[in-house]
């Protein structure tokens, strides 16, 4: 396996007990959402894999997996829009993960504060 390889663990591996509780896609990844946690704003959608998470929990900076560039991508690494995490929590199906940072800069690779701010979807009301 690759090092840039989403299952890759170069260093020390993620928390056993943590690593149980994570349900995968087949490429080994779980959808982390990034939410402002002052605000409840929510920022992004990214994707991470047992080593990312390892490296968001221990560094304390948001570290993802780059399924089009397959590589990690610490946020803000080259923007300087960093996510400083607060928090992190895993949902009750264990394949999303909620990770509650203080943004700075935008946090939509178009420079926007969020990435959901393209416009609401229309839908009727009742």
């Amino acid at each position: 396996m690759s090092p840039t390889s989403p299952g890759a663990s170069p260093g020390p591996s993620l928390d056993p007990a943590i690593a149980a509780r994570l349900k995968r896609t087949p490429e080994g990844l779980v959808a982390a959402i990034a939410q402002q946690y002052d605000t409840g704003e929510v920022l992004m959608l990214g994707w991470m894999n047992d080593e990312a998470l390892r490296r968001t929990l221990t560094t304390g900076r948001c570290t993802y997996w780059s399924r089009s560039r397959r590589e990690y991508w610490v946020k803000g690494d080259t923007s300087g829009h960093a996510q400083h995490v607060k928090s992190v929590a895993l949902d009750c199906d264990g394949d999303t993960v909620l990770v509650q940072v203080d943004q700075v800069g935008g946090a939509c690779h178009t420079g926007d504060r969020t990435c959901f701010d393209a416009g609401r979807l229309p839908f009727p009301t009742h």
